[in-house]
């Protein structure tokens, strides 16, 4: 096979990976109800099954890229979509709500492997003038997954119960599987300097801070901010944060490679990419509360509602991918980041309760369309400016930085949201077993409130996000070994 179909062939494999992660989030959401029914489970465990997959993915993600670093990309890319197929099987067999979140677990640690080594493989097979492109073509195809998922967890979830929401990844995660070990192998190209060493002590701290901080976040939250398990979760993270960070810099084969974040272009890249997921996160948190608690949809037409979410990524990534390549990064990365700047100030002065739906799908759109342009442009900015040797950590960064911002918007939205709405409620809102407010009269005035503010702040931070992206136009990435810690391309 020639080096043109191998490259192919590769961005096939990972769009495949990519596909089955955007499924796996958007269609369980649509059976939480059924599932919550059938394993007897509490909202509370509803909750933390479908939060599980994402905090254990955030957590493994940088373990993930720092390894495939190690011991290849490959491997471990086709490792992840292995423990990924076998927990999606057992997930539809679990007896009972604890035994399914632990299942989850191990899928997002699956899922981990496949976010982390995903865009680095893409960046090894691809020239650099052709990797916004491919890497569009990536986010292209999970906006089709976040599209067709709603409708195909709710078509699943009706015709056959919630359990084939996680057995439909079977067949795909096996012809994954069996495809990626026929057209990219599983043998990665051994780079000079490389070392098979692990920062195990590195890495303890790692999953002591990272858990204690998604811990708080979410739990607090959704449960109660002075309970003494969000109490204990920060304060591992204060303690074990700085001790990793002081490990981190003397180690000689360092889980997090701390010289990285030198590189302006890095850092402005993963900065703004977290900003970005923030608000695109509330965005989507806070629209299903407002579809479902204020204007009494179920759930599988709340999931349809916010299908101009993904719309415009569908059609923009793969643009603003040749775009990226032809005329740098910054142009349409910044550009995205101003389509959504626009989507979500359109957002906070229109959205009420009498709001015409062709509105809402308007702004939807035009922050999809934001979105469709920045991480394509965004994402290449970050794997040129890592260099070869660094890639597999790169994308393992910048996989967790963008899931963080993911968990901080949980962290925001939902404590505006139970300012208006009791805790019980906005649970059984979000899963799915409650449509409408029971008290729509005392509750609507201050959700909408509740709901612009939500949709300024984002708006804020999309300014804050505009000139950071700015900051790197012009600036040449270098790859100075000891400077920048990467080495030459």
């Amino acid at each position: 096979m020639n080096t043109v179909n191998r490259k192919w062939m590769t961005l096939s494999v990972t769009s495949l990976g990519a596909l089955l992660s955007a499924l796996n989030f958007s269609t369980l959401i649509i059976a939480l109800p059924d599932l919550i029914t059938g394993l007897h489970a509490s909202l509370l465990q509803a909750m933390w099954i479908m939060l599980a997959y994402m905090v254990a993915q955030t957590v493994a993600v940088l373990m993930a890229g720092s390894l495939a670093d190690r011991f290849g990309r490959k491997r471990l890319y086709m490792f992840g979509l292995i423990v990924f197929t076998i927990f999606s099987f057992t997930s539809g067999f679990a007896p009972n709500a604890p035994m399914l979140i632990l299942f989850r677990v191990l899928q997002g640690i699956g899922g981990a492997m496949v976010m982390a080594n995903s865009t680095a493989i893409v960046a090894d097979a691809f020239p650099r003038e052709e990797l916004g492109r491919a890497l569009g073509i990536n986010i292209m195809v999970v906006a089709v997954g976040q599209i067709i998922g709603p409708v195909l967890g709710g078509w699943l979830t009706t015709a056959y119960g919630w359990e084939w929401t996680f057995w439909f990844n079977i067949p795909f995660g096996v012809i994954a599987i069996l495809w990626g070990m026929w057209a990219m192998g599983m043998k990665d190209v051994k780079r000079a300097g490389e070392t098979k060493k692990f920062d195990m002590l590195g890495s303890v701290l790692y999953v002591i801070f990272m858990t204690g901080l998604l811990l708080g976040l979410t739990w607090g939250p959704i449960q109660q901010w002075n309970s003494p398990v969000v109490y204990i979760s920060f304060l591992a993270f204060v303690i074990a944060f700085p001790l990793f960070l002081r490990v981190e810099n003397g180690h000689p084969s360092a889980l997090l490679h701390l010289p990285l974040f030198k590189n302006i272009v890095f850092s402005l890249g993963i900065v703004t990419a977290t900003l970005n997921g923030l608000a695109r996160m509330a965005v989507m948190f806070m629209l299903i509360f407002y579809f479902q608690g204020a204007l009494s949809y179920d759930a599988l037409m709340a999931g349809i509602l916010t299908i101009p979410l993904a719309a415009g990524m569908l059609i923009f990534s793969p643009l603003a991918g040749w775009l990226g390549d032809r005329y740098g990064e910054t142009t349409p990365a910044t550009a995205g980041i101003i389509f959504s700047f626009i989507g979500l100030v359109g957002l906070a002065m229109d959205t009420g309760l009498h709001t015409p739906y062709w509105q809402l799908a308007f702004w939807m759109t035009l922050i999809s369309i934001g979105s469709g342009l920045f991480n394509s442009p965004n994402s290449s900015s970050i794997m040129n400016a890592a260099g070869p040797k660094y890639r597999g950590e790169a994308s393992g960064i910048r996989s967790l930085t963008a899931n963080l911002g993911m968990m901080l918007s949980v962290a925001f939205t939902i404590p505006l949201v139970t300012q208006s709405i009791p805790r019980e409620a906005m649970l059984a809102i979000f899963s799915g077993t409650q449509v409408g407010l029971e008290n729509p009269e005392q509750s609507l005035s201050g959700f909408i409130t509740g709901l612009h503010t939500v949709f300024w702040v984002m708006a804020a931070l999309m300014v804050a996000a505009c000139f950071l992206s700015i900051m790197r136009a012009g600036r040449t990435v270098k790859h100075e070994a000891g400077v920048n810690g990467v080495t030459p391309q």
